[in-house]
């Protein structure tokens, strides 16, 4: 089995810096590896546009670039599939998206547990890529890379908020992320991304942060920029997954394009 960067951090204490990637092109993957910059990298599938040899694809290449693991955010329906199909193509960790109390938590970490009266999970033996089709399916060592999955939840529904203290009760979370657009919706107030985040959904996040950090659980925060950490981090925050691919590159084109159209219309 492959180790997993991200969980050996997290048991040592120790901050992660992870990078959302939307597109599935491998020659992103890439990149990203490339920099050295990152403990991991999220596949954003809730967003993407994959089909289940994109799952492996991603995978194996994130493994060119050990220490770094690999992350799917697993939108609402049909997350028992998803996350089945994404652990079985070698992704590690998993963020789940819209669970709205601490039962549907529960079900999201059985889906990731191995099937065992121990675990009480569902998963099972197969030949899959993450047991290498034949070696380890069903071992010891695949029951504990089935535990040591990062289990990451977003916390971005008002009901989710409503059910925060069960939640951070429930054995098995390890992450917990606000998620602001979605909150904002929730209250019936609508989301401008370039609008900046409401008074009342500022407070709602950083509720979030100081009733997991009391509890021992680790809030992860999503970052444009690095230079927006520094609140963060002056609140115990040690978690955080910065940029988007495709941010970046709208944001190059509108700058330089926009730039050079400029320079050109000087010349008249």
């Amino acid at each position: 089995m492959k180790k997993n960067n991200l969980r050996e951090l997290l048991n040592a204490g120790k901050p992660t810096m992870g990078v959302h990637q939307v597109t599935v092109s491998p020659i992103i993957t890439e990149v990203i590896g490339n920099s050295g910059a990152f403990d991991y990298i999220e596949l954003v599938g809730e967003y993407a546009d994959w089909n289940l040899k994109d799952l492996s694809v991603f995978a194996r290449t994130v493994e060119l670039f050990p220490p770094m693991s690999s992350m799917m955010k697993v939108e609402w329906d049909p997350r028992v599939f998803i996350t089945g199909r994404s652990l079985a193509a070698g992704i590690q960790n998993m963020l789940f998206t819209d669970c709205r109390s601490a039962e549907e938590v529960k079900q999201c970490i059985r889906a990731v547990r191995a099937g065992t009266p121990e675990d009480g999970g569902i998963q099972g033996a197969r030949l899959s890529r993450n047991v290498g089709y034949v070696l380890e399916g069903g071992s010891a060592a695949w029951v504990q890379a089935q535990r040591d999955v990062v289990c990451a939840f977003m916390i971005e529904k008002k009901a989710a908020m409503d059910n925060l203290d069960e939640i951070l009760e429930v054995d098995g979370v390890d992450m917990l992320q606000f998620g602001p657009g979605d909150y904002s919706i929730s209250l019936g107030k609508g989301f401008d991304m370039a609008g900046g985040i409401l008074p009342e959904v500022d407070r709602a996040q950083r509720d979030m942060i100081e009733k997991a950090l009391k509890k021992g659980k680790h809030p992860r925060v999503e970052l444009g920029s690095f230079e927006a950490a520094k609140e963060y981090i002056e609140m115990g925050v040690r978690h955080f997954c910065i940029g988007w691919d495709v941010v970046a590159v709208h944001q190059w084109c509108k700058q330089n394009g926009e730039g050079l159209r400029q320079l050109l219309a000087e010349l008249k």
